[in-house]
């Protein structure tokens, strides 16, 4: 294998998002994340204390999520969620941008709630990535605005997607594309060093995973995290042999949707 186990689990945020989730479901889903070695767990606001228990002592950082799904509340209300999340004992944030603000230009406002939300992270210690919703914003350039202003309030990723932002097409049917490669190499090139990319939704398999690495991501959020990390251990364990000279190898497909 090109990467190590480590280098692998390492970039993953286990998510446990999902709004039907159940108190077992969310304990289940920490000693997943402690098992396998993951990255952190990005977790509902209210769970954060729970988790930090759970994780206390394995290496896997607690994330909460902050303004999610939609962005939507005050930059008042994120600073405090980020406040209390810090307290209750995360060490990584994952906030919303006004989608719709960012929509309107008005990107005073757009980089004033990133610039606080960051400010009181780190007052704690706390690493800030910055959700866009990509399938809501219709053109590059306001991606690439987004990464300016990111980098200018001093955040430590940019990220791709909540995992939830589905649109509604003209036919009434809803769709969702999430982490693309076209956009990780827009957010990776109009981002320093400094800056980390986050990809977020339809990283499934390993081979997606891979590819995501390759691209120059750090970390994803992923809820199949079990089936990739079994997937790189099956595949570790047996010796690897050359291709036949007419297959296509095989990879994964970013963009596909679903968290």
């Amino acid at each position: 294998m090109k990467y190590s186990y480590a280098e692998l689990a390492g970039m993953i945020d286990h998510s446990l998002l999902h709004p039907t989730m159940t108190d077992a479901e969310l304990e289940a889903g920490c000693k997943l994340a402690a098992k396998y070695k993951t990255a952190s767990v990005c977790i509902k606001p209210y769970a954060v204390k729970m988790a930090a228990t759970l994780l206390k002592g394995t290496g896997v950082q607690v994330g909460a999520v902050v303004g999610f799904p939609h962005g939507g509340s005050t930059t008042e209300v994120k600073r405090y969620e980020t406040e209390v999340a810090c307290r209750d004992g995360a060490t990584e944030i994952d906030m919303v941008i006004n989608i719709g603000k960012a929509l309107s230009g008005d990107w005073a406002f757009v980089a004033e709630d990133i610039r606080v939300v960051t400010q009181e992270a780190h007052k704690h210690g706390a690493i800030v990535k910055v959700i866009f919703e990509n399938d809501f914003l219709n053109t590059d350039a306001l991606k690439i605005k987004l990464c300016e202003i990111c980098e200018a309030a001093g955040a430590d990723f940019v990220k791709t997607s909540t995992g939830y932002g589905f649109v509604k097409g003209a036919d009434g049917k809803y769709s969702y594309k999430g982490a693309t490669e076209e956009d990780l190499k827009l957010m990776r090139a109009h981002c320093s060093n400094k800056v980390q990319v986050k990809a977020a939704g339809g990283i499934r398999d390993l081979d997606v995973l891979i590819r995501a690495r390759e691209l120059g991501t750090a970390r994803v959020g992923a809820t199949a995290t079990a089936t990739m990390l079994e997937d790189y251990l099956k595949r570790a364990a047996t010796p690897e042999t050359k291709p036949d000279a007419g297959a296509k190898p095989k990879t994964g497909q970013l963009g596909t949707g679903g968290y």
